[in-house]
């Protein structure tokens, strides 16, 4: 009985034993699913290393677009290369995070700085956007050719190993492969579903690429986005533009996107079209966030085409409105850049402001020259009915040559008339109290009475007594050599 006593109280110690045991690595199990569980949600949290390069010309839109996509109504246009950043949030997962986004002044002189931007290590990592205005419809096409060179060149020279640049060019085949039509992911059994989805990985690899697409592969995801599709409006009225003209032009973009592997997206910020789509379009390519929806070409200033989608026989649709064009030819030669109004450009010539002492200085040599064209309408009309009275000022001697070789004999009347002036005031002329004379400064003129010829006759014995004096000063003042024509004086 003892025995059983110990034997009981052994197996009852194991079972306790193995109990403890079995409690310890079950919490080790615990704290291990919950380092799992960290480490998968740390796994799965958005990255903060993506970048977006954006690249076009000048007034192409890029920083009002970009503003669009901040959320920035006072968009801060900048030169040179701009930095900013996109808040993206993940609502299923409650995360969010910055996308930094890079935009590159469209001056030419400028590329030397895409070395900042799209370096070898942000190259895996790094969303292209080529941006070009419906405002200038005629340059798009040679736009987007000019950057996709640019930035080829670009990429040839950085330091990337070649194990890294077939990685990302093998990725955007694959993307462009895997695209499926929204809603197609949710039902396996759908009849659109298309054929390359059933399929495993190996074999999705193996199928070649459809005509035209990824011709040029610069191993980033690229993104076309043409801007101010509101201009389209005015095109049509303006410049005669019809549906096949824009039919045209975007059966060249999307031949264009094709040979990048690109997405395309026709967005206008002033009337608020795909931008909150082409939002959700770049956060579901950087970040796997969903985006369900579909290609838009039905409107031709809302075009939308996710990058696998389109092909050279969607493409070919577009051809039937074409009556008057052929899809192969030169684009130049279609959408033609208007003639520019010569004639009113030349109009358009800069004033340059005088200076306000210059022009001072002006006025006042004009309004002391007496025969100066800017008098007033009433001085020009007394000179025009009567004679002219000259009386010479203080500081001013009248000049007897111009005085007396005046047309008309003016300068005798004048003389004449002031000799009239000297005598009924009864001073004599260079006396200081007589008008015209250095003493008179100051004192009131005296009062010249002139009868005209209504008035009845003036005293001819009188006025041949002035006559008689004016000459004889006359000709003393021929002895006085003539003042200085050169002196600032003069008008």
């Amino acid at each position: 009985m003892m025995a059983a006593t110990v034997v009981k109280m052994m197996s009852q110690s194991n079972g306790f034993q193995s109990k403890k045991k079995e409690d310890a690595d079950n919490k080790d199990n615990l704290w291990s699913s919950i380092l799992a569980e960290v480490q998968n949600s740390g796994n799965n949290k958005l990255p903060s290393y993506k970048n977006v390069l954006v690249l076009g010309d000048n007034e192409s839109g890029k920083t009002t677009l970009i503003a669009k996509l901040q959320g920035v109504e006072d968009p801060k246009k900048g030169s040179g290369l701009e930095f900013a950043y996109i808040d993206v949030r993940d609502d299923y997962r409650d995360d969010q995070t910055r996308l930094a986004v890079w935009v590159l002044d469209g001056d030419p002189g400028h590329t030397n700085l895409l070395r900042y931007a799209l370096n070898a290590e942000r190259f895996p990592h790094t969303l292209v956007m080529l941006v070009a205005a419906m405002t200038s419809p005629w340059a798009i096409l040679e736009q987007l050719q000019s950057w996709a060179a640019i930035l080829g060149d670009h990429i040839d020279k950085l330091s990337l190993d070649n194990d890294t640049r077939q990685q990302c060019r093998q990725l955007n085949v694959k993307k462009w492969q895997e695209y499926s039509e929204p809603g197609d992911e949710l039902d396996p059994g759908s009849p659109l579903r298309r054929t390359s989805r059933n399929l495993d990985e190996e074999a999705v690899d193996g199928l070649p690429l459809p005509e035209g697409v990824l011709t040029t592969n610069l191993g980033l995801d690229v993104v076309v986005v043409i801007t101010k599709t509101d201009y389209m409006t005015t095109l049509e009225k303006e410049h005669d533009f019809r549906d096949e003209h824009f039919d045209f032009m975007q059966q060249w973009v999307r031949r264009f996107c094709l040979q990048y592997g690109a997405g395309l997206f026709y967005t206008s910020v002033k009337e608020d079209k795909n931008c909150d789509l082409l939002y959700k379009y770049l956060t579901h390519r950087i970040y796997s966030l969903p985006f369900r929806t579909p290609a838009l070409v039905v409107e031709k200033d809302a075009v939308l085409i996710p990058a696998g989608w389109d092909n050279m026989k969607k493409i070919s649709i577009l051809h039937e409105n074409l009556q008057t064009m052929k899809p192969d030819s030169y684009y130049r030669d279609i959408i033609a850049q208007p003639q520019v109004n010569r004639k009113a450009v030349a109009r358009e010539v800069e004033v340059q402001a005088e200076e306000e002492q210059v022009f001072l200085a002006r006025q006042q040599a004009a309004l002391t020259c007496l025969k100066d064209p800017t008098r007033s309408p009433t001085t020009r009309n007394q000179a025009s009915t009567g004679p002219v009275i000259q009386v010479a000022s203080p500081n001013k001697k009248l000049d007897p040559k111009s005085a007396g070789g005046t047309p008309g004999g003016e300068g005798v009347l004048a003389n004449f008339f002031n000799s009239l002036l000297y005598k009924k005031s009864g001073a004599t002329p260079g006396s200081p109290g007589a008008p015209g004379s250095p003493g008179s400064v100051g004192s009131s003129p005296a009062k010249l009475e002139i009868t005209s010829p209504d008035a009845g006759p003036v005293d001819k014995a009188a006025m041949r007594n002035d006559a008689a004096a004016e000459l004889d000063r006359l000709t003393r003042m021929k002895k006085v050599p003539p003042p200085d024509l050169n002196s600032s004086s003069e008008c």
